[in-house]
């Protein structure tokens, strides 16, 4: 059944996988892979503050409570889309687009997570892929950053694999302590030598007002 709110009806499908608008009926399929820790091993691979850090219940209240206010808090200047991973029906993570002043500078990052058993699948991957569609070919995306810890390995091979180049480092905490980042910069014209066409797009023109994209 479609929603009210177009973010909610937005779908990227893949031959491997589907990210669909963050419903509450998908979120609360995910619970059990939150409930059960997503980061529960080093190197840890989220900045602070991060709600995957914390005790249960407290995980899953904080973790909802955070996308319940990115989804109301929404403007041309900032907003944030969220998907549910979906593969062979399951919920295994999420996948989520950032934007920025996107209509004066057209840049987007992104941030993902994916259920511990669903690792070292080739996934993480093909998430980052479906997404880097929608920003440059649903919604004309100019630039597309990403940033990770310089020891969290599978979020920068993705990056390398993908054809982004880096950018420079920073720093950032996790669980208190400091630890260095890695930046990445992807441009639309590297990103169209290697788009895919076999990623197809629903419900993204009705989506684009509500983002400030005309």
């Amino acid at each position: 059944m479609a929603h009210t709110y177009p973010p909610l009806n937005v779908e990227v499908r893949t031959p491997r996988l589907t990210l669909a608008g963050a419903s509450d009926e998908l979120l609360e399929r995910l619970v059990p892979h939150v409930r059960a820790g997503i980061a529960d091993t080093e190197p840890w691979p989220f900045d602070d503050p991060m709600s995957l850090y914390a005790d249960n219940p407290e995980r899953e209240w904080r973790w909802l409570r955070g996308i319940w206010t990115g989804r109301g808090r929404v403007a041309p200047d900032l907003w944030r889309l969220y998907f549910v991973v979906l593969a062979d029906g399951e919920a295994i993570g999420m996948q989520d687009l950032i934007g920025r002043d996107f209509a004066r500078f057209g840049t987007v990052s992104s941030f993902s997570w994916l259920a511990p058993g669903r690792r070292g699948q080739g996934l993480g991957r093909e998430m980052r892929s479906a997404i880097l569609h929608l920003a440059f070919a649903g919604l004309d995306a100019r630039e597309a950053g990403s940033d990770a810890f310089a020891d969290n390995e599978a979020s920068n091979r993705v990056s390398r694999a993908l054809g982004y180049e880096p950018n420079g480092t920073d720093w950032d905490s996790r669980r208190g302590e400091p630890a260095p980042i890695q930046r990445w910069r992807l441009t639309r014209d590297v990103w169209e030598k290697n788009s895919r066409d076999d990623i197809e797009l629903i419900g993204v023109k009705e989506c684009r007002p509500v983002l400030g994209i005309h």
